[in-house]
């Protein structure tokens, strides 16, 4: 009797195992999910890293200098120097 429960025990503890490796928490479809998102967030956070340091070095440009200053006041309100004059041509 003894001869088969050692043997039974250790199947049991085999297919118990074999359980949590497919179905369990960190199974493998687990981990495959898991991968997945983190490949979309690293996506994710290589596109913000991008806009953040576009972002940083305008705003470094402005601090530092008038050009840019300048040129986004002519460009987005239409600014002029004295003795210039706006012509305004729109391409249809």
């Amino acid at each position: 009797m003894a001869n088969r429960v050692v043997p039974l025990a250790l199947i049991a503890l085999l297919v118990i195992l074999h359980a949590q490796l497919w179905f369990g928490r960190g199974s493998v479809g687990s981990v495959a999910s898991m991968a997945q998102q983190l490949d979309a967030q690293l996506r994710k956070n290589t596109q913000g890293q991008l806009s953040n340091d576009r972002l940083a070095a305008e705003v470094r440009d402005l601090k530092e200098g008038l050009e840019m200053v300048e040129e986004k006041a002519r460009l987005e309100l239409g600014m002029v120097k004295a003795n210039e004059i706006y012509v305004h041509v729109s391409a249809k």
